[in-house]
């Protein structure tokens, strides 16, 4: 069944309770920690963590939250912008595989390679056409880091309203300490909300790998839902720490 993201509430569940959910986020949060610096010391596997959202939905904030607890070592978080002149000449893909996680990191992409199949498209500067065939050889991507590579990719979008992200765009107008993050170009975005939508929704249904929907215009519940997986993940691979070289 296809997934229709604006048929899906941004919002937390109604029975669940705030303090018993950042309880829970918390001891989770640790666990992450615990078992980030195992998959570090074993190097057999990593795990690449896609976060993709509207401006404002909270891309920064859920990584510095859920991983608050890993070891620098072995954690990165990559933003990806508007490409260079160098990586203009080269396909899509390249320097988004610059980046993806060696064995035994956590890899976390503030943004991502589907940028180029959500912003592109919008504007239209790519066809259609285009941006089916990128999805094509998106799917083929990150297949083959899972099978050449061990690398388990989790993918979440970061489901923000409308009405609140235009709320938490003019907080960074009226608030000074959020000022240094306004850029008038979101405004702009915004208008556009109903393509983006479109797009997500489509870029959403024709990925192999399932993308996550993260409830997100509370942060409390969205950390949760995050660390929740991360930490499923994790424990699934369940990493072991090595012994003495060559015992």
């Amino acid at each position: 069944m296809a997934i229709r993201i604006r048929e899906i509430s941004a919002m937390p569940p109604d029975e669940v309770q705030q303090d018993d959910i950042e309880k829970q986020t918390k001891k989770l949060v640790k666990k992450i920690g615990e078992l980030q610096r195992t998959l570090y010391a074993e190097a057999r596997h990593s795990l690449l963590i896609v976060l993709q959202g509207m401006d404002a939905s909270g891309k920064d904030g859920t990584a510095r939250r859920v991983l608050a607890k890993t070891s620098a070592a072995g954690v990165d978080v990559y933003s990806f912008k508007k490409p260079t002149t160098e990586e203009f000449a080269h396909d899509f893909l390249w320097r988004v595989h610059r980046q993806v996680p060696r064995k035994g990191y956590i890899q976390v992409f503030n943004r991502s390679h589907y940028e180029d199949v959500l912003i592109q498209r919008v504007h239209r500067w790519i066809t259609e056409e285009h941006a089916i065939k990128r999805m094509e050889a998106i799917n083929a991507f990150e297949d083959l880091l899972q099978f050449d590579n061990g690398t388990v990719v989790l993918k979440f979008y970061l489901h923000l309203d409308q009405e609140r992200q235009r709320e938490k765009l003019q907080e960074r107008i009226d608030h000074p300490h959020k000022q240094w993050k306004h850029n008038p170009s979101d405004w702009d975005e915004h208008t556009r909300w109903d393509q983006y939508m479109t797009c997500y929704e489509d870029v959403i249904n024709r990925s192999q790998i399932p993308w996550v929907i993260v409830p997100a215009n509370v942060e409390w519940y969205r950390n949760y839902v995050v660390a929740s997986k991360v930490y499923e993940t994790l424990k699934e691979l369940d990493p072991k720490l090595p012994g003495l070289s060559g015992s």
